[in-house]
């Protein structure tokens, strides 16, 4: 079954990006129509067949066809333990760089529309806001989705007044803080 093909993959074959990005090129019609666990067993298959760890035949069949050419030894419950503290830590404060941008700054987030992974919400770009807090140094998660290395940048809360991103309908009093990187933004 699908456990056995995705159990013969090797641990950290791709990353949370690479995940969310699995989820995001889904056809519109196609994610509208899945679950929430739909949209993640995808993700999971897509990421296997991307990484050569399994073939679209052997999900069709539902069973193994041929070894893998990234076939890995299965984790032990120690080894499983031991990468435990290792997930979900992203924050990368060894990397040797000074912030580009201060708290009470104001910047824009840049108007750019990549075409594979970003963090940067669509209806954030060209709008001006104000550096709320500096959280640090953390993997950029628009080139790790496409596993072009992690390249730390820092990373922002920015506070966008509810009017400046959805205009004059929004109420006066609200605000959406959203965590950019420094790629994201420029000075205002």
């Amino acid at each position: 079954a699908i456990n056995n093909l995705v159990s013969r993959s090797q641990w950290n074959t791709w990353n949370i990006d690479a995940r969310r990005f699995a989820i995001e090129v889904l056809p519109p019609a196609t994610y509208l129509r899945m679950s929430y666990y739909e949209k993640w067993l995808e993700r999971i298959v897509e990421c296997l067949v991307q990484q050569g760890v399994v073939t679209r035949e052997e999900i069709a069949a539902d069973r193994v066809i041929a070894p893998s050419r990234k076939q890995g030894p299965a984790l032990s419950v120690e080894q499983a333990e031991a990468t435990m503290p290792m997930r979900g830590d992203f924050l990368r404060p060894d990397a040797k760089t000074v912030a580009s941008f201060q708290a009470g700054e104001q910047v824009r987030a840049r108007n750019v529309h990549p075409t594979g992974h970003t963090r940067l919400p669509r209806y954030a770009r060209g709008k001006v806001g104000v550096i709320d807090r500096v959280r640090g140094i953390f993997v950029f998660p628009d080139t790790n989705a496409h596993f072009q290395g992690e390249q730390p940048q820092y990373l922002y809360s920015v506070k966008f007044a509810a009017r400046e991103l959805w205009g004059e309908s929004a109420s006066p009093r609200d605000s959406v803080y959203i965590d950019l990187w420094d790629s994201y933004l420029e000075h205002a």
